[in-house]
């Protein structure tokens, strides 16, 4: 039951997020259910770009400032993502600055991709814990995901 965001040049020119909070708040309305649609949601990006435009979307500036947008309002988001999609990856460039290497990929600011993590722990760790799902498998997973092995002793301060 993958779910889609559609979205164009025009939502991210003028910072219209309204697209995506429609769906996220239907969503998540849906208290009962919300384990229901854990790594279901998808963004399909429409963003023309001159042919000679070698850039990411994610190094796309009024692209980058709409997720952080959308990212203020939905902090727990990630727990939606099609991670096996490569949407929390997606999501985490338009959030992390990093470097784009045709050969490695791309290469997150190490610093600054360890508290985007932590910070998403925290939210997630409290949000989960409202929504009554338990937390820490999904948590430790979600920093596989992104290189990192999260300590069960974090989990116990929390």
């Amino acid at each position: 039951m993958t779910i889609t965001i559609s979205l164009k040049a025009d939502n991210f020119n003028s910072l219209d997020v309204l697209p995506a909070a429609k769906t996220i708040e239907n969503i998540s309305q849906e208290k009962s259910a919300i384990a229901t649609y854990e790594q279901q949601l998808r963004f399909e990006i429409d963003y023309p770009r001159p042919s000679d435009d070698p850039r990411e979307l994610s190094e796309i500036p009024e692209v980058r400032m709409w997720f952080i947008r959308l990212d203020s309002r939905y902090p727990w988001l990630p727990f939606l993502l099609d991670w096996k999609a490569g949407e929390l990856s997606r999501y985490t460039a338009m959030l992390v600055p990093h470097q784009f290497h045709r050969q490695e990929g791309i290469q997150f600011n190490p610093e600054a991709l360890e508290i985007f993590l932590m910070q998403k722990v925290f939210v997630l760790h409290d949000w989960l814990q409202q929504m009554g799902i338990p937390s820490t498998a999904r948590l430790k997973s979600m920093g596989q995901m992104l290189g990192y092995d999260l300590d069960d002793d974090l989990f116990g301060m929390l």
